[in-house]
């Protein structure tokens, strides 16, 4: 059973766990939106005859989305584990 945490342990917790929460809405952001309005600029580079933009629009930004989620998954997990409230 995880434990009860204080008001002050409460408000630590969140504050780090609202920080993971912006640094991974950031990120997402950045691929979702940010990398596809250079589309044009990056299709100038070619990486195994595909244009970099179409890459990043059709398989770079889906890796990226998989790879945050796990990331934010074991990275929120590690926040729980030092406030004791971590599932098992």
């Amino acid at each position: 059973m995880a434990k009860q945490l204080t008001p002050e342990e409460a408000e630590r917790h969140w504050a780090r766990s609202k920080g993971l929460m912006w640094t991974t809405l950031s990120v997402w952001f950045v691929f979702s939106f940010v990398i596809h309005f250079f589309v044009d600029a990056l299709n100038e580079i070619v990486i195994i005859g595909f244009p970099l933009g179409w890459y990043m629009a059709a398989q770079g930004s889906l890796i990226v989305f998989v790879i945050l989620c796990f990331w934010f998954a074991g990275a929120q997990n590690r926040i729980d584990e030092d406030f004791g409230v971590a599932e098992d």
